[in-house]
């Protein structure tokens, strides 16, 4: 039985369970999850992720690696922009089969956004980075027009680009919504997470690197924003929040820690149920470091997160996690229909399903 279709059910169940915070189906009654792998005939590592069906998903990384499925993961197509080989394409957002925004990261012209509306055939080139300074880590859309991009600080200030076209054309915000950064502080161009929305428009932007470990919030789209400390490990260059999560505006997950193999990551999680006024540690965090998180469709306290060193699932909403996998991912994602996607280094890319 698939995901979607299972949780579905166990969905069903809750329904009339009490929708407090701390809510979470008994024990013996918790699915077990699995990822199950696809061959994509790549080796590039796969940090940006784009599910929209389970059907339909998309994935982007080294090497200008792009990839497109459109029967469920048994075949992958690489469908990059010509000339992109030496690029990064670390974040990509697939709005349907034919329609995806895709971005690339380094410093100087190496931040690049480029667009597809014919499934990968072909691509325009949106915007190229022309600030020597800005470094471009992630993307995010709001709806089919209207989304952010966000660059580590220039002049002491996160960067952030809004297309209102669906990608078409980019433009750079004023600098004056956005609050001071900290010494050191930038965002982990990790997962494709360090920049995600909710709501229509709300967004938020995850740090690290710094002597805190913050998130960022625009309630406008990007064009004011306010800031607030997290428990997850800081104080490092290596540590810091590298993806978020929000099932809605008020309720969201922040995952990080320490990404150096040798190095441990208490606390590696934490939750918000305010929009990320104020943001609590896991009482069981996940196991070590993770870089990507994902909301579960159902039931609705249920999120996934990953990293190299594992996968962790929650069924109460962050509070307490548990692993389920020992295997290495970077991202992961659900599309609507309930399918979710994980993917990582040397071209891993699976599915979630039932055991």
């Amino acid at each position: 039985m698939m995901l979607h279709i299972a949780l579905s059910v166990l969905s069903a169940a809750t329904v009339l369970a009490p929708r407090s915070p701390s809510f979470a189906p008994p024990a013996d009654d918790l699915p077990q999850l699995a990822w199950e792998l696809k061959e994509t005939g790549v080796t590039a590592r796969l940090r940006g992720l784009s599910p929209v069906s389970r059907h339909v998903a998309w994935a982007s990384g080294s090497e200008g690696t792009v990839l497109r499925t459109t029967d469920g993961g048994r075949s992958w197509q690489n469908v990059p922009p010509p000339g992109t080989a030496e690029l990064q394409f670390r974040d990509i957002e697939a709005f349907d089969a034919r329609t995806a925004v895709a971005l690339s990261i380094g410093e100087g012209t190496d931040s690049r956004v480029y667009r597809t509306e014919d499934g990968g055939r072909t691509w325009a080139e949106t915007f190229r980075n022309d600030e020597p300074r800005a470094f471009y880590d992630c993307l995010a859309f709001f709806d089919h027009r209207h989304g952010l991009a966000m660059s580590d600080p220039v002049d002491g200030r996160f960067r952030i680009l809004a297309t209102e076209d669906g990608g078409r054309s980019w433009r750079v915000l004023p600098a004056e919504g956005m609050p001071e950064a900290l010494p050191g502080e930038a965002g982990f161009a990790a997962s494709g997470q360090c920049l995600v929305t909710a709501g229509g428009r709300h967004a938020w932007l995850a740090s690290g690197g710094a002597g805190r470990a913050r998130v960022f919030h625009s309630a406008d789209r990007g064009r004011t924003w306010t800031v607030a400390d997290t428990p997850v490990p800081a104080g490092d260059p290596a540590r810091g929040v590298f993806g978020l999560a929000f099932r809605d505006p008020l309720h969201g997950l922040a995952v990080g820690g320490d990404y150096r193999p040798d190095q441990q990551s208490p606390s590696a999680a934490a939750v918000t149920r305010d929009g990320g006024i104020t943001w609590r540690p896991a009482a069981t965090p996940p196991s070590g470091y993770r870089s990507g998180v994902t909301w579960l469709p159902f039931p609705s306290l249920a999120a996934v997160a990953v990293g190299p060193g594992g996968s962790d699932v929650t069924w109460d909403g962050g509070r307490t996690w548990r692993t389920f996998n020992g295997g290495s991912f970077d991202t992961v994602a659900c599309a609507r229909d309930g399918s979710c996607w994980a993917s990582g280094e040397q071209g891993r890319l699976a599915r979630l399903r039932l055991e």
